[in-house]
């Protein structure tokens, strides 16, 4: 139970709705909340502490699956750089999109999907 208090006390309401604005960006490719479905990119519920790749139907790029073998978990900071330029973080990745500019973008993003569980 304390440890409940301590997560939501990590969370930063404000930054997730800001991150709700920026995900407008994603929203082409990754779809999140209930009715989530994978589409060119695979949805994004449960993604913040997830393993890489464990997205079920998807079919993801051999880089991310090998990355995947290799232990990835898309924690804050890998998702972090992978989102500022996924071409360069994940090479043969086939994530289109050339990466969000400002950090504060990023955070607001990574903070807006930990509201959405699996």
């Amino acid at each position: 139970e304390p440890q409940k208090s301590v997560a939501l006390a990590l969370f930063d309401a404000k930054l997730a709705a800001s991150g709700k604005k920026v995900f407008k960006k994603c929203k082409s490719c990754h779809q999140v909340g209930e009715k989530a479905k994978n589409r060119t990119g695979p949805h994004l519920n449960g993604i913040i502490g997830a393993s890489a790749g464990a997205v079920e139907k998807f079919k993801y790029s051999k880089a991310l699956k090998k990355a995947a073998e290799g232990g990835l978990v898309w924690g804050e900071e890998e998702l972090a750089a992978f989102l500022k330029k996924p071409k360069k973080y994940l090479r043969g990745t086939k994530m289109s999109f050339a990466g969000l500019k400002k950090e504060k973008d990023i955070a607001a993003v990574i903070e807006y999907l930990k509201t959405f569980e699996k």
